[in-house]
Order: structure tokens, then C-alpha cells, then sequence
């Protein structure tokens, strides 16, 4: 399949993401998920074969399954036969929504930016955590810890107090409840299928019609993009082997980039070694193939 780092398509265009892209098409919204690579908020020349086809079908079996929680902006993905077929697989069409500006965040285990945090005072987004945890570590619950939602450099991570008074204390308990519940049905089936959701990232958006106002899941649902998946039988050795973008991150890690574009020219090794990731974890979430 064709690796698709741009779309140019004559629809109005919304809006162009690090990943995705997004078109006004009648009174919906066609959102296409390219193949680009985003690390360290820094968009990479080369594309993942396949990772745009994971990321869109991976949130449409997870919108499906998660339905009884909360509704989600997932209209179809048949897309309109007139439009370029390099959309089909990697495209849905959408509900208008208005983005909440909140990164709503789940931790079952720490490690990442919390694990940082975590080293210096004990505690992630105010969150008083246990002494002695390790990067790894299963938290004795989930933690919710929400972040600003930056339209350009990088989301920080905010308290519950700031955090509601961003978008309102109503709306934040709304969206702390349902993350929580989202999480804790993904890492079940997770578990099932032989891996471990570390943590993850939602969006949700306030969907206007028929004069009503509510808050539904939006984006993309528990995909190795915005969230951290290990391999199960590993994590039970010790090792935190991922499923997810933390491949590339470790490999940048690595190369003492000071994180400042413009970005390094990522090795076919790493490439092929990143897609493969993907297209694995989506065959143990779903048992089905895509490639």
C-alpha cells in the first residue's frame, strides 16, 4: 500500500494536524489519518507504511466497543466514490464537534513524563503517589492527569484545580469519569489480547443538534499514537517492550537530538521496525490482519 504523508483533496480544508487532516464535506467531517510520524512534537520526513490504516481502523473497533460508555463522532467509513481511493482504510467521515481544550489522560502504570515527575517529588499532576514504585510500575489505581491541549509546541501537565477551570467543573468530572471508565475497559481487553495499556489519551468534543449540547469521545481511541502498549509476556520478565511510538522515541533518545526541528532522518530499519509494531498490536486488539 501506498505510504500517504499528505492528502490535498477538493474539499474545504479544517484543519491539517501532525498526523491527521482534516476536510468539511456536506454537514459532516472527513478526517484522514496519514501515514506521518510525530515525535516530540516534531513531524518527521519519512512515513510509517500502514500506520495511518491502524490508527483509523484501530479507533473505529474501539469506537464500536466502547459505544456503551460514551458516544463518539464515528459516522462511516465508506467514503464517497468520487474521492481519491489512497482514503479507503484510513479515512472516516465524522460529527462536527467542538474540541474540549483538554488532553484527558490516563495512567495505570507510571512511566513516561510521569515517571519523571514522579522523581522528584513523589507525585504526577498533584497526585501524591506511594514511595519506592519503579519505571513500570503498576499504580495501585488509575491516576487521571490532564493536560493543556497546545495548539502549537508542547501540553503540560495541569492539576484537577486547573483543569476545571478550563472547561468548567461540570464538564471536567464528565470527562474524569469517562476517561476512567474507557481505561479500564481497554486495559481489560488489553490483557486479554496479551499486552498492557500503560496509560492512554482521550478527546472529547461538545456535539451540537437538534438544540442540544453534548459531550462525545472525538479523534482516535486507544491506538499506539495516543497510547502506550507493552507486550504482556515481557512486562511480566522486567522488560517494557512497546507497541507504540516509544520504539521511535527510544531510538531518538539514543541519538542525542536536542528535540529542535528540524528532525533527523529516521534509518528504513527503524521505518520497517515502527510499522511492524503498529500492525501488531492492531492484529492482538482486534485478531485480525492487515497486512
Amino acid at each position: 500500500m501506498e505510504i500517504i504523508t499528505s492528502t490535498k483533496l477538493d474539499l474545504p480544508l479544517l484543519r491539517k494536524g501532525k498526523v491527521r487532516d482534516t476536510y468539511t464535506i456536506g454537514d459532516h467531517f472527513l478526517m484522514v489519518a496519514t501515514d506521518r510520524l510525530s515525535a516530540f512534537d516534531v513531524v518527521f520526513g519519512e512515513g510509517i507504511p500502514m500506520k495511518g490504516v491502524v490508527l483509523n481502523k484501530l479507533s473505529i473497533f474501539w469506537f464500536h466497543k466502547t459505544k456503551e460508555i460514551i458516544d463518539n463522532h464515528f459516522v462511516t467509513d465508506a467514503i464517497p466514490a468520487n474521492l481519491p481511493r489512497y482514503l479507503d482504510g484510513r479515512s472516516m467521515i465524522i460529527e462536527k464537534a467542538e474540541p474540549l481544550k483538554l488532553e484527558c489522560v490516563v495512567r495505570g502504570f507510571i512511566t513516561g513524563s510521569a515517571w519523571k515527575e514522579y522523581q522528584k517529588d513523589g507525585s504526577v499532576c498533584g497526585i501524591k503517589l506511594p514511595p519506592g514504585l519503579k519505571n513500570g510500575s503498576e499504580l495501585p489505581e488509575p491516576i487521571f492527569t490532564p493536560s493543556t491541549k497546545a495548539e502549537k509546541g508542547h501540553d503540560e501537565n495541569i492539576d484537577e484545580a486547573a483543569a476545571k477551570k478550563i472547561v468548567g467543573e461540570e464538564d471536567f468530572d464528565f470527562v474524569k469519569r469517562k476517561s476512567m471508565e474507557l481505561y479500564s475497559l481497554g486495559k481489560a481487553h488489553a490483557r486479554r489480547s496479551g499486552l498492557v495499556l500503560a496509560d492512554t489519551k482521550f478527546e472529547f468534543g461538545y456535539e451540537t443538534r437538534e438544540g442540544r449540547r453534548r459531550i462525545i469521545l472525538i479523534d482516535e481511541a486507544l491506538t499506539p499514537d495516543s497510547s502506550r502498549y507493552w507486550l504482556k509476556e515481557k512486562y511480566d520478565q522486567g522488560i517494557l517492550e512497546s507497541l507504540d511510538k516509544q520504539y521511535v522515541r527510544n531510538y531518538l533518545e539514543q541519538l542525542g537530538w536536542t528535540k529542535i526541528p528540524p528532525a533527523p532522518k529516521l534509518p528504513e530499519e527503524i521505518v520497517k521496525r515502527t510499522s511492524e509494531r503498529y500492525l501488531q498490536a492492531y492484529k492482538m486488539l482486534t485478531g485480525k490482519d492487515l497486512a
